[in-house]
């Protein structure tokens, strides 16, 4: 009988050990790492969401660059038409103080210069002004492309040519046809080889 007991009195009571099993040590560290794992998946969570975020906003293009680029409604925007320049064969206004050219009867092109003013000698001093409007006849249009770079060349000419001139010397139609000959002179000289068939005189006051 003391046997007995002594078997009875050494073996855990019922449902002890299982709770040891269940509460004690061992099973606290499988708990412990489930947590981290959580803990861990929502910190990767986290950053990934915030990385998306800031690499979608970083990254998407600003409306204005957007716009820019293909206008309203997703469409390529249309550069703006540069304006023609030129009064022959370019179809706009000629620009103010340039020159406009004309076709004229049997192929001759019309060369019409922006009007000169000049400031003329006179025997009492007095201030008196020429003012001139010329067109040059050309033979073609070729001629037109050198008068265009000498232009510098031939307002320079006019004004120290002119500016010698006395308002007698303008006098009736003799006095306007000198004044012809002696521009067309001039202007041969400073576009030659090519050659200006005749110096048109549309305007001459003198005031």
């Amino acid at each position: 009988m003391a046997k007995h007991k002594d078997k009875e009195a050494e073996a855990p009571p019922e449902g002890e050990g299982a709770a040891e099993g269940e509460d004690g040590a061992a099973p606290g560290k499988k708990k412990l790492p489930m947590k981290m794992l959580i803990i861990a998946g929502a910190a990767a969570v986290l950053v990934l969401g915030g990385g998306g975020a800031g690499a979608f906003i970083f990254l998407k293009p600003k409306p204005e660059a957007a716009a820019g680029e293909h206008g309203e409604h997703g469409k390529p925007a249309k550069k703006p038409k540069k304006p023609k320049g030129g009064d022959h064969g370019g179809g706009g206004k000629p620009e103010a103080g340039a020159p406009t050219v004309k076709d004229g009867p049997d192929g001759v092109v019309f060369y019409t210069l922006p009007d000169i003013v000049v400031n003329m000698q006179t025997a009492d001093g007095k201030p008196t002004f020429l003012k001139l409007k010329l067109t040059f006849e050309l033979p073609d249009e070729e001629a037109v492309e050198v008068l265009n770079p000498n232009m510098p060349r031939l307002q320079d000419m006019f004004q120290t040519f002119l500016r010698e001139l006395r308002p007698e010397d303008l006098q009736g139609s003799q006095g306007s046809y000198q004044l012809r000959m002696e521009i067309l002179r001039r202007v041969n000289l400073v576009v030659a080889p090519t050659k200006v068939n005749a110096v048109l005189i549309e305007e001459m006051l003198i005031n």
